[in-house]
């Protein structure tokens, strides 16, 4: 494999700590720091360095990802006091992927480019497993040639690594994706409820479904009922996966681009609705098939 230089990475919650323990895994020297010092106990137990402040990764380190979880944490790790284009190289290969407003990608990366960094966003799909798996999925928003420069690291944490297009349409992508699992996930959940009321068992109207034309990942992969599907949130109290509330967000990103577009999103908005009104029914920390289990409890006499 050779030697590697040292890569940064910011950010090791859920998705994030997989992700470099990835990079580590394939032989790549780690400089990592997180606001939360417990998250940096692992990835340093396996080798990695510690930073003090997104500041001091980059003074070490000529590529960088960051995994954060929104908006307002990304303008603080890139352009706060102590961020990252504090101290930046010229030349510095900066990958976000965190899931934000992509006007935000848009802006870090101007900012980036005139310290003489390159910024791409790169969210992820395919949750904690894929995240452990390094089979995750990256929309990666850049020019040609930095996307190929970035994509040695990102092979080394997903199977499908796709060129979006210019900087800001890896979220695009990702919103619109996430529009359509919350929007599917719903349904699923709807459908599986009305059948289990008309008396057919889950595990038989699953199966019906999965060879049928209601086909979708959250019926087939991702079953939002308890018992039907084995190492699933919703078979473990729908705990880990996807949170309810970093959904809530996904959807209000959607909705915000979908209004500065025109663009009519009417089972977006609705999906938006009811996952807010998840969180503020304290579900903001279940995985997000936890709509099975809301949806069924309006239902119950």
């Amino acid at each position: 494999m050779g030697s590697r230089a040292p890569v940064g990475f910011i950010g090791l919650g859920n998705m994030g700590g997989f992700m470099a323990k990835n990079l580590l895994k394939q032989g790549y020297p780690l400089i990592a720091f997180d606001v939360y010092p417990e998250s940096l106990i692992e990835i340093q137990e396996l080798g990695a360095s510690i930073a003090n402040n997104p500041a001091e990764v980059a003074e070490k380190v000529d590529k960088i990802v960051t995994m954060l979880p929104s908006s307002p944490n990304v303008i603080d790790v890139y352009l706060g006091n102590t961020g990252i284009l504090k101290n930046v190289n010229p030349g510095t290969l900066l990958i976000d992927s965190s899931t934000i407003d992509p006007a935000v990608a848009k802006q870090v990366s101007a900012a980036a480019e005139k310290k003489g960094a390159i910024m791409l966003d790169a969210p992820v799909s395919g949750g904690i497993n894929s995240a452990r798996e390094a089979t995750l999925t990256f929309m990666v928003g850049g020019k040609e040639e930095e996307f190929r420069a970035a994509k040695d690291i990102l092979d080394c944490m997903g199977k499908n690594v796709v060129n979006t297009g210019p900087v800001g349409t890896g979220q695009a992508a990702k919103i619109c994706n996430n529009m359509m699992l919350a929007i599917s996930m719903i349904g699923c959940s709807e459908t599986m409820n009305l059948g289990m009321r008309l008396g057919l068992d889950p595990k038989m109207l699953a199966s019906i479904m999965n060879t049928s034309s209601g086909r979708s990942w959250a019926s087939e992969v991702y079953n939002p009922v308890p018992g039907v599907l084995d190492n699933v949130p919703s078979s473990n109290d729908y705990q880990g996966g996807f949170g309810t509330a970093l959904m809530t967000k996904d959807l209000s990103l959607a909705q915000t681009a979908a209004t500065a577009t025109s663009t009519a999103t009417p089972l977006g908005s609705l999906a938006h609705q009811l996952y807010r009104v998840m969180c503020n029914r304290g579900l903001g920390n279940k995985d997000f098939s936890i709509a099975f289990q809301f949806l069924k409890e309006q239902t119950e006499v």
